[in-house]
């Protein structure tokens, strides 16, 4: 009896360590595919392009906004001003009545 429990242990044990091999050999060979490789190359070369757009568009956006308040903002403010100026004489005009120039 005893002998029999002693092989059922070591055949159970031939087993696993079989199909450890077997799933490591298939893992190794999936691995180490040509596709695998490709698939991993193509989302490293992705990865690559998508960073360095990111940059790029960070750099375009850094530009337009600097340019924006350099330019933009002080034509703006000017503007509102302007406008501000015009309001006040128009009132000023109607209340001393005077004629208002169109």
């Amino acid at each position: 009896m005893a002998a029999s429990s002693g092989r059922r242990s070591s055949l159970s044990r031939s087993t696993s360590s079989d199909s450890e091999g077997v799933l490591s050999r298939v893992s190794s060979a999936v691995s180490h595919s040509p596709i695998v490789y490709r698939g991993k190359r193509a989302a490293s070369d992705a990865a690559y392009v998508a960073n360095r757009l990111l940059k790029s568009t960070g750099r375009a956006a850094w530009i337009a906004g600097t340019t924006f308040l350099v330019l933009i903002v002080p034509l703006i403010i000017e503007m509102d001003r302007e406008q501000q100026l015009n309001e006040l004489e128009m009132q000023q005009a109607s209340l001393l009545g005077t004629p208002q120039v169109k």
